[in-house]
């Protein structure tokens, strides 16, 4: 059984920096992406970040703030979020997949986290 666990979220003013984990365990073999999304109340899932194939994949509003990266070694994909900002405040969701869809779109993804809580005051 494949298992995501978020951890490293928090209470943090505009322009902090929080790194996310995500450790995942089980079948983790298989994963090809690994990625993250966000989400806040009344608003669909968004994508953030992924790691796919030896390729980083962003959106192009944490562009040049967040870097993703992942310890295969560890089986786990970490979030450096840096010079945060109040609108980056959501849940923010581990996912995985296969080799099938695109790393960016939330359908295709396989596997998901519980989240974890992320909150930028001003």
């Amino acid at each position: 059984q494949v298992q995501l666990v978020e951890s490293g979220g928090g209470l943090v003013q505009a322009g902090d920096s929080l790194r996310l984990s995500c450790t995942a365990s089980g079948r983790t073999s298989w994963f090809y992406t690994m990625g993250w999304f966000r989400q806040t109340p009344g608003k669909e899932r968004d994508f953030v970040a992924a790691w796919s194939g030896g390729s980083k994949y962003y959106a192009d509003s944490v562009k040049g703030r967040f870097t993703i990266s992942r310890d295969n070694a560890k089986n786990t994909v970490y979030l450096q979020m840096n010079s945060l900002k109040p609108e980056d405040s959501a849940v923010y969701y581990c996912a995985a997949k296969n080799r099938d869809g695109s790393s960016r779109d939330y359908y295709a993804m396989n596997y998901w986290g519980k989240g974890t809580l992320v909150t930028v005051s001003t």
